[in-house]
């Protein structure tokens, strides 16, 4: 399914500094930070149609639509990458600061399957703030017209209910996979399931955005048309020939107030062995189009406010070939922490062993510049909104002593941050 570009109409792209916007090191300053990211989704003037990706207090949000695409099948991003480069190019664009995200900037949400809808967005209103300050890009005369914003709404009382595949299900599911994984089949599978949440009134994405943001300031909250979340993972960001990637598998949480979580995670054979596969499956993709690679030879934990994951930060510098963020993004995806390993086998465990379709969950979600610049998450502890419906998935990585009833747990857990999101304040 595709969208007919704008390619042939006219316009212009203009981009401003903005001395208005709250001033924060993000680094150093956690509830800076915080206020930060809370003035840029305070500019979001509608409960559904914005797009945002914002951590730490710096990001872009937008709205308004200056151009849509959709499309499925492999080489979607490809396809993308070509329609945002036409769009581009029909626009006269005054960009004098120059920075990342800067300029006509396309939101990309990809597909997880080959038959899952990609989608692409380049909004009549982008606002930034990165460490040298704020900056607003104007897309034509519908841009430059002010929007009232709306009051942001809560939801209501929320009920919940079991959607294709239930905790019975999901536990069956990952009782197959490890006696496949034992049998040889494969190493590592990344099983989801799904759960459906009905509020009593249309849920405003933009509380979702900011309770989501205040309570994960350390992770990329997300919202590209309807699929909301903040995703600790972040799948690459390029910065000219810079490029970084957070690898994340292995989860454990407290059960206990004097459980060393980080600890026995990092002591976890189970655990270091999934980690090891997705922190390969990135540094293989990434290594043949950088001349320097620096992939760390232990994980660290990184502790969020419900969970501990083993993470490793990879950091590298582009070749003379510099694919853009939105390139690098499909060819890493799936990675192990996502999809599993062997590639091509996990994929086609996951179609056999999960009856619904993941959509855009667990795919590349960001945005891409016209230099090429760009940050993409994984979409995880994510939810796709449809009025007063919302789709929760959560998945875990399987592995051959993987137990049914505890992956099943840290799913529930998983879907924590959403869960939260709604039902606080009602």
């Amino acid at each position: 399914m595709t969208a007919s570009p704008t390619t042939r109409l006219l316009g212009s792209a203009v981009t401003t500094r903005r001395e208005d916007a709250v001033d924060s090191d993000a680094e150093s300053d956690t509830a800076a930070a915080t206020d930060s990211s809370a003035a840029l989704l305070s500019q979001l003037p509608r409960p559904t149609g914005s797009v945002c990706f914002v951590r730490g207090g710096q990001g872009l949000v937008g709205w308004g639509e200056h151009a849509r695409y959709t499309t499925t099948g492999s080489g979607a991003a490809g396809r993308i990458q070509e329609w945002f480069d036409e769009v581009r190019a029909s626009l006269r664009v005054s960009d004098p600061i120059g920075e990342p995200g800067t300029g006509p900037v396309a939101f990309v949400s990809l597909g997880f399957d080959d038959s899952d809808v990609a989608v692409a967005v380049i909004p009549q209103v982008i606002a930034g703030r990165t460490a040298a300050g704020g900056f607003v890009t104007r897309i034509g005369a519908a841009g430059s017209a002010g929007l009232s914003v709306a009051p942001v709404r809560t939801p209501g009382r929320i009920s919940y209910a079991d959607a294709d595949l239930s905790v019975a299900g999901f536990t069956t599911a990952v009782a197959a996979a490890t006696e496949r994984i034992r049998r040889g089949e494969l190493e590592k599978v990344v099983l989801a399931h799904d759960l459906v949440a009905t509020a009593d009134r249309p849920v405003d994405e933009r509380l979702l955005l900011q309770r989501l943001a205040a309570a994960y300031p350390g992770c990329w909250t997300f919202d590209v048309e309807g699929l909301v979340g903040a995703s600790p993972e972040l799948l690459i960001r390029r910065q000219g020939r810079l490029i970084a990637s957070r690898v994340l598998a292995g989860t454990a949480w407290p059960e206990h107030v004097d459980d060393a979580v980080a600890a026995d995670l990092l002591h976890s054979s189970k655990d270091v062995a999934e980690h090891a596969y997705a922190v390969r499956s990135v540094s293989d993709v990434l290594a043949p189009v950088c001349d320097e690679l620096d992939v760390p030879s232990r994980p660290a934990p990184l502790e969020l406010a419900n969970l501990t994951h083993l993470s490793t930060d990879i950091t590298g510098r582009l070749g003379d070939v510099t694919p853009t963020a939105l390139e690098l993004a499909a060819r890493l995806h799936p990675t192990a922490a996502v999809g599993g390993s062997p590639t091509d086998t996990a994929r086609q465990v996951i179609r056999e062993l999960e009856p619904m379709s993941r959509g855009r969950y667990a795919a590349p979600v960001g945005w891409v510049d016209g230099r090429g610049d760009g940050e993409f998450a994984i979409a995880l502890r994510c939810a796709q909104v449809n009025g007063r419906t919302v789709r929760l998935l959560a998945g875990c990585g399987i592995v051959a002593d993987s137990e049914p009833e505890t992956e099943a747990r840290e799913a529930q857990i998983k879907m924590i941050p959403i869960r939260d999101a709604l039902e606080s304040a009602r």
